[in-house]
């Protein structure tokens, strides 16, 4: 009798030859991004369909390289649950990398709420001032929407790989700050290497890029 070692040995290999199934497309208007950082790969899903302009606004940024050599400066944990906050990145001060504001397309509008892995445009006082600074959810953030007269902040997308590099970020130790941002500088900032568009044909401005005169060669 042959062994039943000996039977699936002799057995035909069908699923080798099986072709890869291929790969989900993204929806009709999203764009994925992958951010690589020095704690690990970031993939996000721009929603341009729903937010056009905020969407548009940080693929410059992104095809022009300029969110390149950044980084993740900011954890903001809520202190009844630290688990659960934002972590903030992208060209903080750096007025070289910084392009013209964009006007804000509120939650409201978009129908895009501040939920666990949503990626928002950061501002100042101006609700029309973001620029390239941005944040990613932990945990849901209603606060962030609009409501009544307040305009809120530009969700425009969301994490599809890499919330557990984002969680592993919102638990760096922190220090600190001014403001509303006070105590909440990273002690070590993540860098982000570099963004990467994953889909679509990258459209950089043609601009000039200053920050990149002092890189040494």
């Amino acid at each position: 009798m042959r062994s039943i070692l000996g039977l699936a040995l002799a057995a035909p290999l069908f699923f080798l030859a099986t072709p890869a199934l291929p790969q989900a497309k993204p929806a009709p208007g999203t764009i994925r991004v992958r951010l690589v950082t020095s704690a690990g790969p970031i993939v996000l899903a721009l929603d341009g369909k729903r937010a056009p302009k905020t969407t548009a606004n940080f693929l410059k940024y992104v095809d022009d390289g300029r969110l390149d050599g950044t980084k993740f400066y900011r954890s903001a944990p809520r202190k009844s649950d630290p688990k659960h906050g934002f972590i903030q990145g992208g060209v903080g001060t750096d007025a070289r990398r910084t392009l013209s504001p964009v006007v804000l397309e509120p939650t409201d509008k978009t129908g895009i709420r501040h939920l666990d892995g949503v990626v928002s445009m950061a501002h100042a006082a101006d609700p029309d001032s973001a620029t390239g600074n941005f944040s990613i959810m932990v945990g849901p953030n209603p606060s962030l929407d609009a409501r009544g007269s307040y305009r809120g902040y530009a969700a425009f997308g969301r994490v599809v790989s890499g919330m557990d590099i984002v969680r592993k970020i919102l638990a760096l130790p922190t220090c600190c700050g001014r403001e509303a941002m006070k105590g909440q500088m990273i002690v070590k900032p993540v860098q982000i290497l570099r963004a990467q568009r994953l889909d679509g044909v990258p459209k950089p401005t043609g601009l000039s890029k200053p920050w990149l005169l002092n890189i040494r060669r």
